[in-house]
């Protein structure tokens, strides 16, 4: 008996396992360095900068700088939180709660259950996008502010700092290009979702018409079942994207910590 091959588990970010699950590929482990890959991503002037923020003389260090304190934490706290609401109350991603009956033939359940709204995955689309510049705007003001303090603690953490500026700026546009293919990936899960409830429904609706008991298996599937799926995993891929956005500003914090 044949055996379906088994997908190689990853060790990467969880936004990267779950785009690899809901794609339904199989996503191989990059055999390149961490190095060789920035070699890639990084343009020559970008380089030039790193280059220059690593092996230049530090910048200097203005006095009397601020104590990092319980009040940053609360910031980043507050932030994250604010973040994570703002995906898991959207309207967009609200399950849709009516239900049909749960009982009797497929036929019946189609007939009394309230219609399905239509679907359109331009409205899921556009949402994404826009909590993605939320994100994004919210995250660089606190990344900047963080650096800000950073760049006045020692001249090992101004060089920090400097070297973070330049990572950002250098790979921001890289991470943008990125993360818009999200809602791409995104798209097919969408009607993968609904062709197989679709199919699995008209299955049912035949075998009733044929008298088979295999109708009762789909009888308790109420219609649009799939798009309430499909709003769960929107949001949780929106909030493993959070996770992977906030790791500079986590990084930012446990130096300002160890200064």
């Amino acid at each position: 008996m044949l055996q379906a091959p088994q997908r190689t588990a990853l060790s990467g970010p969880a936004l990267i396992r779950l785009l690899a699950r809901l794609a339904d590929v199989d996503v191989p482990e990059s055999r390149q360095s961490l190095s060789d890959r920035l070699s890639q991503w990084l343009g020559w002037t970008d380089a030039i900068a790193l280059s220059s923020a690593l092996s230049g003389n530090p910048p200097a260090v203005a006095a009397g700088a601020r104590s990092f304190g319980s009040a940053e934490e609360s910031e980043y706290v507050r932030a994250r939180s604010s973040l994570a609401k703002t995906i898991t109350g959207d309207s967009v991603f609200a399950a849709d709660r009516r239900r049909g009956p749960a009982h009797g033939s497929a036929q019946a359940s189609s007939q009394n259950a309230p219609a399905e709204p239509a679907a359109d995955y331009a409205v899921f689309r556009q949402r994404y996008l826009s909590i993605q510049q939320s994100m994004e705007m919210a995250i660089g003001n606190l990344r900047g502010r963080l650096r800000g303090m950073l760049a006045t603690r020692t001249p090992a953490m101004a060089r920090l700092a400097v070297v973070d500026a330049v990572m950002e700026r250098a790979l921001g546009e890289r991470e943008r290009t990125l993360l818009a293919g999200v809602p791409v990936l995104l798209a097919g899960h969408f009607e993968r979702l609904r062709a197989a409830e679709q199919a699995t429904l008209a299955a049912a609706e035949a075998a009733d018409d044929l008298g088979s008991d295999a109708a009762s298996n789909a009888a308790a599937l109420p219609p649009g079942a799939w798009l309430n799926v499909f709003r769960k995993d929107m949001q949780s891929v929106l909030l493993a994207e959070l996770d992977v956005r906030l790791q500079p500003v986590e990084g930012l914090l446990a130096a300002l910590r160890a200064s």
